[in-house]
């Protein structure tokens, strides 16, 4: 058993999320975690709202309410979402807590201290019409690189190199569209230079990542440059230096913050635990795993950013250093970045009402429906395209006619029939060639789980239905109810197959994984999921927020489970709505309207 820790990118609490978001780091993070606790590891499955920045203010201002009244309620509009859609994280917080703040000051103030945060003179811009400061992702112009005109002012994601705002050609402000102004201003730095070697090195020994997340990780060593870590702002963490924490107008950025969640959400786990030391367990062992996943917009701050500051914390760099409090925090192992997904050929939008919210979505459509699509035609290692059409036919032909309609017409003839899961005689071919289909399919299935790679995982346990479904075909149960002891053979390899495969689809497809194990006689928790409880603050009694948690100790074993005969089967109920052809074209007027 292993420990592994699945850290989960942290959605903006500036809205409510589209379902391109829960594609790139929702449901791929629940898959793997799922699965990891099934083979019997231990996972500690964080996350929470990033709710500091530019963005919360611009919101705030525009909907007339202060940014920590906005914070709080998108944050519980997220909780509600990514719990509905049964994403099993073990503490899904926020970074407005008063452990996060201690947690990112107690690192600022070490890499500090070990001589990684540099002061310097620079040049930021000013929206000439407000006095504000803009983000640099918040001005866009022309990269003065490779000449591609939408270059953001921290990066080109055409090039893949890092910019600064006022070397972009035609700067233009993305909130109104104005030039911004550029005045100067003193900033505290990350000297990334300064873990120039020891990034390279470390990312050398990386096996196994997907070779665009590797690949583009390793181009940026190229051109690495310091990088501002405070801004010209006051909403967000205070510096907490002298001269700098009384400054109202000066915080840490929200990158270097958001980041550091990860850590601060495992200590705030730990300490509602009753156990304040249990997330060493996972930061402080170097035996310890940990994946982040997240989309590929967000690659440059897992592999860079995060790990110069967890070397800056620990001395690793080229000036050397001592740890903190924290000791020696363990560098990611692997950064889990999916592609964009994309609605009808156009990005998502919600400014432009390109969109299809998470909420709407579960409010007409049953969430394992959309964590199949995600699942078998998502944006794992390339850019996928959302359509309506298609999601109608996947979740009718595959999930319905094809997953549905075994596990139905299974327990059916099995309850018209036995009324119990009959007692299996003499095996036939025909019959153990369907036993070695399923029992390969949990090594094969949990292989390519483990290496994310989920579109060939849940390919193979539907290959399995597949066989399953011949299986019946082959053996026609229906003309064998003069044969009672062949009958109950096949009925019970049959039940065994959808059990089986029940176990491998259940990381996708955990509300279904549910509802069949109770179809076949199963009582109790198969398939665990996430509650929303409400918490105090631990450092601020004034303060409560919802979290998302759970208790996921009654995980099935990711094997095979030999079905015990005379459990009684009922009369079984489908386990997926088939939608209506009408559907697409609603879905079609119902995005124009919008």
């Amino acid at each position: 058993m292993s420990r592994i820790l699945s850290a989960v990118a942290w959605p903006y609490a500036n809205g409510p999320r589209h379902i391109g978001h829960v594609a790139g780091f929702g449901v791929p993070s629940d898959v793997f975690s799922r699965y990891m606790r099934m083979a019997g590891h231990d996972v500690l499955m964080v996350s929470g709202t990033d709710e500091h920045g530019t963005p919360i203010l611009v919101q705030a201002e525009k909907e007339g309410v202060s940014p920590q009244a906005l914070a709080d309620r998108y944050n519980r509009v997220i909780v509600e979402d990514l719990a509905q859609l049964g994403l099993s994280y073990d503490l899904f917080t926020r970074t407005t807590t008063r452990n996060h703040y201690a947690v990112v000051q107690e690192m600022f103030r070490t890499v500090h201290k070990n001589g990684y945060m540099v002061e310097q003179q620079t040049m930021g811009a000013i929206s000439p019409s407000t006095g504000r400061t803009l983000p640099d992702r918040y001005i866009e112009g022309t990269c003065p690189i490779c000449g591609y005109d939408g270059a953001r002012g921290d990066q080109c994601d055409n090039c893949g190199n890092q910019l600064d705002a006022i070397d972009l050609i035609n700067p233009k402000s993305r909130i109104n569209g104005e030039t911004p102004k550029f005045v100067e201003s003193t900033h505290f730095f990350l000297d990334l230079p300064a873990f120039a070697q020891a990034l390279e090195q470390w990312l050398s020994t990386r096996q196994g990542w997907r070779p665009n997340v590797l690949n583009f990780s390793l181009n940026l060593i190229d051109d690495m440059r310091p990088r501002a870590m405070t801004r010209d702002i006051d909403w967000g963490i205070p510096v907490p230096l002298p001269g700098w924490q009384e400054n109202p107008n000066k915080r840490l950025y929200v990158w270097f913050d958001a980041v550091i969640g990860y850590l601060s959400a495992s200590i705030e786990w730990a300490r509602r635990t009753g156990d304040p030391e249990a997330w060493r367990g996972w930061w402080n062992d170097p035996e310890a795993l940990s994946y982040y996943f997240m989309g590929k917009d967000n690659i440059t701050f897992h592999s860079q950013i995060w790990p110069a500051e967890l070397m800056g914390y620990d001395g690793r760099g080229s000036k050397g250093g001592e740890p903190g409090v924290y000791g020696n925090l363990q560098l990611p192992t692997e950064v889990v970045s999916s592609e964009y997904l994309n609605v009808a050929g156009e990005q998502f939008s919600t400014s432009r009402g390109v969109v299809i919210l998470v909420r709407d979505m579960l409010s007409r459509y049953q969430p394992d429906a959309l964590r199949y699509y995600l699942s078998v035609a998502g944006p794992e290692t390339q850019d996928a395209d959302f359509t309506w059409a298609d999601f109608k036919r996947r979740t009718n032909d595959e999930l319905v006619a094809g997953w549905g309609n075994l596990v139905n017409r299974t327990a059916n003839m099995i309850h018209t029939n036995f009324g119990a899961i009959p007692e299996a005689g003499a095996l036939q071919p025909v019959d153990e060639a369907l036993r070695a289909t399923t029992a390969a399919g949990f090594g094969t299935v949990g292989k390519l789980l483990g290496e994310h790679r989920n579109r060939a995982a849940i390919g193979e346990a539907m290959r399995v239905v597949q066989e399953a479904n011949r299986y019946l075909s082959e053996t026609e149960p229906w003309k064998l109810k003069t044969d009672r002891e062949r009958l109950g053979t096949v009925l019970h390899t049959a039940a065994q197959a959808v059990a089986d495969a029940n176990t491998m689809l259940a990381p996708f497809l955990p509300f279904a994984a549910q509802k069949v194990h109770e179809t076949l006689g199963g009582s109790g928790t198969f398939a665990p999921m996430p509650r929303i409880d409400e918490v105090e603050d631990l450092d601020d009694a004034s303060r409560s927020y919802p979290i998302i948690t759970g208790d996921y100790a009654a995980t099935p074993r990711w094997a095979s489970v030999p079905l015990v005969p005379g459990t009684a089967v009922d009369k079984p109920v489908p386990v997926f709505t088939k939608l209506d052809d009408a559907i697409v074209e609603e879905e079609i007027a119902r995005a124009e309207q919008a």
